[in-house]
């Protein structure tokens, strides 16, 4: 005799699958930004509270070391799935180059979450993420008021295949376009690449060339931000060239409360590797879970930067999950 219907079977299941040790590896698009440090903590919050609410789930943090390494995300993602882990949650670096390995751990099994960054397949469970798009439209604004509603200003890019940044870059010059006609966005297909290092060089570029006729800049993420920050710093046009950057670190809030950046567009890393995780073990259990996630974004400015809701995004509290 059938004790559960169809329509009720996972219902019946779930206590059995509580029961069980779940798997979850967390693949972050890189391990030295203070951003993934804070998607690390997210995903060690939702590990702690799963195993206080019962349920035995373990998860294992590994990515590669520079976010322009695919090869190395992709060995990451296709060792786990030859491990026999129950789930991923990825940051995937590269929006088509991590469809072949999520694709096959699908068909090995292995179900995925993808956070932060889009990836062009629709083999997965969900997407867990900021509207960047509309982080990009904010930095627009933001940009555009501290230039005035005119003048000449410059959008330096992250790297290419990175949905995320992309997003951003879009919602920005689009946003730009639309609401602030007399402030032109300087052509420029200048990449910042993968570390503040190689962002810093790209800065000096673009200044060498640019800064005599720059009313304002905009970064797309936090290493670019900070390498443009130091290559302001070092020609003494930090504070007298509007910048509006993309992710918090102390460096960007130092100059922030200085005068030397009018912005920093913010996202909820804490708050994305708890959602990805806690979404991934839901859908293991088999409840239903949402396609797409938006974890939230925001500007902080030098007027609410001392407010207790930014100084809460500003500095999530890190150490609190991974010490």
């Amino acid at each position: 005799m059938l004790v559960c219907g169809l329509l009720a079977l996972s219902a019946c299941q779930r206590p059995r699958e509580a029961g069980r040790a779940l798997s979850i590896a967390v693949v972050p698009k890189g391990t030295t930004a203070e951003f993934w440090n804070s998607v690390h903590a997210g995903a060690v919050k939702a590990e702690r509270e799963l195993k206080a609410a019962g349920l035995n789930v373990t998860i294992t943090w590994k990515g590669p070391l520079r976010e322009d390494d695919r090869e190395q995300q992709v060995q990451v993602v296709e060792g786990f799935t030859s491990q026999g882990i129950n789930g991923l949650v990825l940051a995937p670096l590269d929006d088509r180059a991590l469809v072949r390995p999520i694709e096959e751990a699908k068909a090995a099994g292995v179900p995925t979450v993808i956070i932060d960054s889009a990836l062009r397949s629709d083999q997965i469970v969900s997407f867990v993420a900021t509207d960047n798009y509309k982080g990009g439209e904010l930095a627009a604004d933001r940009l555009a008021d501290a230039v005035s509603e005119r003048g000449r200003v410059l959008l330096l890019r992250y790297q290419e295949g990175s949905a995320s940044t992309t997003a951003r870059e879009q919602g920005f010059l689009d946003r730009m376009k639309a609401a602030h006609p007399k402030v032109i966005v300087l052509p420029s297909e200048q990449y910042a690449g993968p570390t503040r290092d190689t962002a810093k060089r790209a800065s000096e570029n673009l200044l060498n060339r640019l800064a005599g006729d720059l009313q304002g800049i905009f970064c797309v993420n936090e290493s670019s931000t900070a390498g443009m920050l130091l290559a302001l710093q070092d020609v003494d046009k930090a504070g007298k060239i509007a910048f509006v950057g993309f992710d918090p670190s102390q460096p960007f809030i130092d100059a922030l409360a200085a005068g030397q950046m009018q912005g920093i567009v913010v996202q909820n890393p804490l708050n994305m590797g708890y959602l990805g995780v806690k979404t991934m073990v839901n859908h293991l259990l088999g409840k239903s879970v949402d396609k797409r996630i938006d974890t939230g974004v925001w500007m902080i400015t030098k007027d609410n930067l001392t407010k207790p809701e930014s100084q809460e995004l500003l500095k999530p509290p890190i150490a609190k999950y991974l010490n």
